[in-house]
């Protein structure tokens, strides 16, 4: 598979909420494993390659949750890409210490190129497409031709590209991204989402004829102090 070329940061700075990567004999990282799994059954039948992580609200655990999945498909010795498609209030560089200077916009205004827009990351088989700056109109630049065609490029180039969106019921901007992707994985909080909150979600993404390839459940054991995620 021929790669797109990247240049390197200083990215070596560890991130807390990367447990897939520092700390993959946790209970927690077999959750995110049980997820990946579950993704290679749901491609029986139609090839899953890109795949949009939203949820209904904020701080659900999105950001997370789209992380550590692509450390773990990563993992498996697949070539991986994460895109911060959170256009609104991205996330991604922070989570792993990268400038957020040029990114997924730059590409698609034609300020740079999508080989110069990618970054290497520390984790190995993972690359990085960050947000780029905050533009004026997320809608648009996510819904046009162009993002059509870099998905396109992006696509010859990886064996899966893990989208993190804005939440559901904030904007239309994951309904779009779900649309012009393989599956959505949809995170929810234990204890937070209201139902009908997570059943409007749902609802949203069937209205965008997206496949749902499943619900990640965040909660908090406050005992032990530990993340969990549960796929159904």
């Amino acid at each position: 598979m021929k790669r797109l070329s990247r240049k390197v940061k200083n990215n070596a700075k560890r991130s807390v909420n990367l447990i897939a990567q520092y700390n993959p004999k946790s209970p927690i990282t077999e959750q995110y494993r049980l997820i990946r799994n579950n993704l290679h059954f749901s491609s029986v039948d139609k090839e899953i390659k890109t795949i949009v992580v939203t949820s209904p609200e904020p701080a659900d655990g999105k950001t997370t949750t789209a992380a550590n999945l692509a450390i773990v498909l990563a993992q498996q010795g697949k070539q991986v890409l994460l895109v911060d498609a959170d256009l609104r209030k991205p996330s991604v560089h922070f989570t792993f210490n990268v400038s957020n200077i040029d990114g997924l916009t730059s590409i698609l205004t034609k300020v740079i190129d999508i080989e110069t827009a990618i970054t290497k990351t520390y984790v190995p088989n993972l690359d990085l497409l960050t947000s780029g700056p905050i533009p004026p109109n997320p809608s648009e630049l996510l819904g046009s031709k162009t993002m059509e065609q870099i998905i396109k490029v992006l696509k010859e180039a990886y064996e899966y590209i893990v989208f993190d969106t804005p939440p559901l019921l904030v904007v239309t901007d994951a309904q779009i991204m779900a649309s012009k992707s393989d599956g959505v994985v949809m995170v929810v909080a234990s204890g937070k989402t209201k139902k009908d909150r997570g059943s409007k979600a749902k609802e949203l993404l069937e209205k965008a004829n997206s496949q749902i390839l499943g619900v990640v459940v965040n909660g908090v054991d406050s005992k032990k102090d530990h993340y969990y995620g549960q796929y159904g």
